[in-house]
Order: C-alpha cells, then structure tokens, then sequence
C-alpha cells in the first residue's frame, strides 16, 4: 500500500509452494471479535488439515482474551501479533482470516494475496463497489483462493434447495423476495475520548482517512458509520442476496432502488434502520428488506427468502441454514426440509460485562466449519471454491449499490455487465472513496 505498507521479502512466487494432501495449511486469524470466534471454531473442526499459528488484533486487550480460547479449544498457543504486517512477512502462514472492519476486507485480502496468502474473507468483501472490482482482479492476477464468507453455499440444505430449484422443483424461477429482521438498540451520541491505551487506533483506521477516536466506535458500532461500515446491507444483506441470486441464476441487474430510513430512534448512526431494495433483471426480479430495529418475522423467521417459480415455490432459512419448505401456487405447504444444527460444542469467547459494547457472540457452527472445510480443500487439492471471490464481490456489490441508491435518493442504471452506474455522475462518485496517504490499495 505504497509508502504505509510493509516491504515484503520475497516475491508472491516465494509463496507458492504446492501443499500436498496430507499437509495442514497454517492459517492467521485476523480480527478477534464477533467472527473470529467462528473462524476459531472452525478451523478447530478441521484440524486434522489445519493449524492456527498467529492470531491477530489492534486491541491487545481482544487479543488476550481470544489467545485464551485459543489455546484451550486448540490444545497449543498461536503467536499473537498485533501488527498484521508481521505475518504476511511470515513465510510459514499459508492463508489468513479476515474478520476485521469492513473497510479493511479489500485492502488486507490484497496485500495478503501479494504476500503469497491465501484469504478468506468475511463478508461484505469491501467498503465500496470500486473495492471489489479491485480484489477480483488481485485473485486472478496472484491465482491464490479467495473465498467470501458467504457460509450458506456450503449448508447441504441449502445446496439441495437450490440444485433443486435448478432442475425445475418449482418450473421457471423468477422473483425472488428476502428478508432481514433484528432488534439491535441504539448507540447514542458519542463523544471525542482518549484513544484506550491497548489499542492501536491508527492500526485500526488503516485504509480510513484519519478521524479522532469516539467512545462509541469501538469494537462493534463502527458498522453504522460510512466512514468505516456498509450497514445493514453490508452487513447481513449480502448473504440473503447472495442466495436469490444463487437460486435465479443472475448476476448484475439492470437497476436497483431503495428507499428508507431511520424510523425507529435517532442517534449517531448514519445509516438507516429500516430498507427496502428491488434489483430488476428484467424478465426477473429481487427485492431485499433489512429491518435492524424490529425483529418480528415473516412466516416464522426473522431472515429467510422466497423463491418464486410458475409451479411452485420454496422458502430457504436464512438465520441459520437449518432447512427450507416447498409449496405449490396456492400456497399449500408440500415439503419440509430441516434440522436442528445447534451445535454443542461450537467455540464461543468469554462474556462481555455491560455497556453498548456487549453483544451476542458466535462458535464454530457446522456450516462455517463446512465452508471452512470447502476453502481448505481448494488450497490443499484445488477443490472448486463453494463461494469464490468472484462470486462473492457480485453480491456485496448489490448491496453496495442499494447503500448508494438509498444515499442518492434515487434509482440507478447499471451497466449488465459490470454494474456501473450509467448516467448519474454524482451517484458514481460513490463507486468509491477517498483512502489515508498511502493506504491506497492496487495491484
């Protein structure tokens, strides 16, 4: 990242050692929050092909406290690092996590491929559309897998719902609706404070045009600040999107729109609580509505989607992967599909103790753990990536461009071929953003 990023020693070439079958692949967690756990409890069910030798975070505190649970579910300690630069350095890790805030997914995932890394990436892949163009084109150029943490294309049933909805369960498929409801509170109205002493806060901004430390920015709430998170679309739309595209067979539409608000409280947050997109392809149609503020569900779930076809339908659960139904035209209930996939022994961190800080944390779920097993696979023996980057920056694009609808207020017409805003120079402006000195990623 020119003059803020680290000189690497070696080519990309020094990397590409070829593993063989019975080799594990050491990985690099970064990013010890909420999604690091799962990447922990993940890694840990594959541990017969993988091994986790750095864990890595800005916040020494965090890093601590993951360290712990790592080294008890793991049976050994991983190397703790708080500057991530030191393990793209590190010849020895093969592939790194990455779970940090969004606006570091493109940047990180893109030195590590030029480190010779292979990554795999939390959703949304990047901050902006530009971002994932961006990192696409650094997989293709450094042939490294890059998977999105899109999990569901890795849940057996919701493979099976949509192979088969591909071979004709519910005849031509072509409107797909999705859904996203939570009850999250708000976070008030920060103020200026002194940077916490175990956290590196220009670290933590990388990317970011520097901007002075808030008391409630940290550790999670960044996600409703443009500067740093996408939203909720961003933030859950992408993996419900990701599945009605899946199912329909589409990639960039020929437009979208949303509208929305913030409705249900006012606070610092800069992104709405309440949204409602439709992406038109045409001869088919999506639409997506997140409700952050207000938790009640549709047909008894709080994140799903239905996919509508000329015979029939199905609806897949999305707050969870544990199943899907089938219906016919009138609505009549003709399969049920499902499982309870909690999962006993997933990893879960100690408890957080008060304050807006404190939120619900995540394991080693089986179907992370699946996609886990999926992306080991593609390194180890070329396995074809359940969720490749490709993949997964069209999705996270989708979502990006209802972020700028929403902002610009007003539809946007895309090119089908690359999702470029045609005709609206102040909308494409958005495409991407401005980056600290430096920070700048490129290939």
């Amino acid at each position: 990242m020119g003059a803020a990023g680290v000189a690497l020693a070696s080519s990309a070439k020094s990397y590409g050692r070829i593993l063989g079958s019975n080799d594990r692949v050491n990985f690099a967690i970064l990013g010890l929050h909420i999604r690091g756990y799962a990447h922990l409890g993940s890694l840990v069910k594959n541990s017969d092909a993988a091994h986790v030798s750095h864990v890595c975070d800005v916040d020494r505190d965090t890093m601590a406290t993951f360290a712990g649970a790592a080294q008890q579910d793991l049976g050994y300690a991983p190397a703790n690092v708080q500057d991530f630069r030191e393990i793209l350095q590190n010849r020895e890790v093969d592939a790194i996590t990455i779970a940090t805030p969004d606006h570091w997914h493109t940047p990180l995932a893109i030195l590590a491929l030029q480190a010779g890394k292979h990554v795999y990436v939390e959703k949304p892949c990047s901050h902006n559309p530009a971002e994932a163009e961006l990192l696409v084109r650094a997989q293709q150029k450094y042939q490294k897998c890059v998977q999105l943490g899109t999990q569901q294309r890795s849940c057996p049933y919701t493979m099976e719902a949509v192979d088969k909805i591909h071979n004709g369960v519910i005849g031509t498929p072509y409107f797909a609706r999705a859904w996203y409801g939570s009850s999250r509170k708000g976070i008030g109205f920060g103020k200026e404070a002194p940077v916490p002493p175990q956290l590196d806060w220009d670290l933590w901004q990388g990317p970011a045009p520097r901007k002075p430390y808030h008391d409630n920015y940290q550790p999670y709430d960044w996600h409703w600040f443009k500067h740093w998170g996408t939203g909720e679309a961003g933030n859950n739309g992408v993996h419900n999107i990701d599945i009605c595209r899946w199912a329909l067979g589409l990639d960039y539409p020929q437009s979208v729109v949303a509208t929305g608000g913030r409705y249900a409280m006012k606070d610092d947050q800069q992104f709405y609580d309440t949204l409602s997109v439709n992406f038109d392809y045409g001869e088919k149609m999506i639409t997506w509505e997140g409700r952050s503020c207000a938790s009640v569900p549709y047909i008894e779930r709080t994140s799903a989607l239905v996919i509508v076809g000329t015979t029939g339908s199905v609806m897949i659960y999305g707050d969870g992967g544990d199943g899907y139904e089938t219906f016919d035209l009138r609505g009549k209930q003709t399969g049920v599909f499902k499982r309870d996939l909690r999962d006993p022994d997933s990893v879960h961190p100690p408890s957080q103790v008060g304050g807006a800080a404190a939120r619900p944390h995540e394991g080693g779920d089986p179907i992370t753990a699946a996609h886990f097993t999926n992306f080991i696979a593609g390194i180890r023996k070329g396995e074809k990536l359940h969720a490749p980057i490709s993949e997964g920056a069209i999705s996270t694009t989708l979502m990006l461009l209802s972020n700028i609808s929403w902002e610009v207020q007003r539809p946007l017409k895309l090119e089908a071929s690359n999702a470029h805003i045609q005709n609206d120079p102040a909308a494409m402006k958005l495409w991407s953003r401005e980056y600290e000195k430096g920070w700048a990623p490129h290939l």
